[in-house]
């Protein structure tokens, strides 16, 4: 069995790390990196960190708008499952490069497997819901991680090729969990102690390009948060920047940090009062962490966080900012991302399905 993985973007990185040791026992593994996530931060750093070997292919595609990023992809993924010829292409989450890398194989007429298929956030204004979408219904083998997600693609008739999996990155997280409890050195480089800080993370465009709406999230945080430890994303930097709203970083709240490689963010994450965010993969390692969640959007794709509140959703009520940042923790735990063996079972399910 000959597999093109088709990943671009970090939390692509730390996903295909919890399957590609176990499909190289059993099958031909071609990595192809688009290039969409592309400097040392936000991808070779998860290479390294994660020992995931190194593309066979890198386009290089970088950033640009979403029609032209994934044109671009679209065209040169296209160029190499011609030459390759695989049985399937593997392709994870609901970014450009998922969609791309789905697109090109389904016009080829070769089967494509989508692991973290079923996810839906009902907010087709945000690009990831249409590439979910899209995705799913081009695929021949859906991979869910979750209860919920088979749900969602039984009701869009995709039930027959949906598979439940678990997630594949509380197979990473819980591997490396061990590891998080020796982390003085690195809080204390960013002047932060255990539970003494809250954790930022903000790059959805809803949040960022909306200057009044990324001054008031800030705002809200600086007069009301006493330490906030902000990994500040390269798209957030820059809209900073063009919103002249550099000030609020250099108010006392805040340690800003670059981006994370996955082990430091994990250690950030495990380590927070409570972490604030509008990244999807940020809720679920939280959940999993135990650490309380606010998430800055009117909805989540991860609804099972919500379940027992350890995540809420605040939407435009930002100025529930400074009480929610002083949750405490639920008391109901379920484990509800599945046992860790989720690569296993994924690698399992391409087998039987060939």
């Amino acid at each position: 069995m000959k597999v093109v993985t088709v990943i671009g973007a970090r939390p692509q990185f730390i996903k295909a790390a919890a399957v590609s040791p176990l499909l190289r026992e059993v099958a031909m593994e071609i990595i192809l990196h688009t290039g969409q996530h592309y400097d040392f931060e936000m991808s070779d750093v998860f290479f390294e960190q994660l020992k995931l070997p190194e593309p066979d292919y890198d386009l290089g595609i970088g950033s640009g708008s979403h029609g032209a990023q994934t044109g671009r992809m679209l065209e040169a993924v296209e160029r190499i499952l011609i030459v390759e010829k695989p049985d399937w292409v593997l392709v994870y989450g609901d970014t450009n490069s998922t969609l791309a890398g789905a697109l090109a194989a389904a016009k080829l007429n070769i089967p494509v497997a989508h692991v973290e298929a079923g996810l839906r956030s009902f907010n087709r204004e945000m690009p990831e819901e249409i590439n979910r979408i899209l995705v799913d219904h081009a695929s021949n083998l859906l991979l869910a991680p979750t209860k919920m997600a088979i749900e969602n693609l039984a009701r869009e008739g995709l039930r027959s090729r949906a598979i439940l999996v678990g997630d594949v990155m509380a197979d990473i997280l819980y591997r490396m969990q061990p590891s998080l409890e020796d982390a003085q050195e690195l809080l204390e480089d960013w002047g932060v102690e255990p539970g003494g800080y809250v954790l930022l993370t903000l790059h959805r465009p809803s949040n960022v390009d909306n200057a009044e709406r990324l001054r008031s999230i800030l705002l809200n945080i600086s007069s009301s948060v006493d330490l906030v430890l902000f990994p500040v994303h390269p798209r957030t930097q820059e809209r900073i920047r063009e919103f002249e709203l550099g000030g609020f970083l250099e108010r006392q709240p805040f340690r800003c940090v670059k981006p994370l490689g996955y082990r430091e963010m994990l250690v950030a994450e495990a380590n927070a009062r409570v972490i604030l965010t509008d990244s999807g993969g940020v809720q679920k390692e939280a959940y999993m962490l135990s650490v309380p969640c606010v998430t800055l959007r009117e909805e989540t794709e991860w609804v099972e966080t919500t379940y027992s509140g350890w995540n809420v959703l605040i939407g435009d009520a930002l100025g529930s900012i400074p009480k929610s940042s002083h949750r405490v923790r639920p008391a109901d735990h379920p484990r509800v991302f599945g046992e860790g063996d989720a690569g296993r079972k994924v690698v399992d399910a391409l087998q039987l399905a060939r």
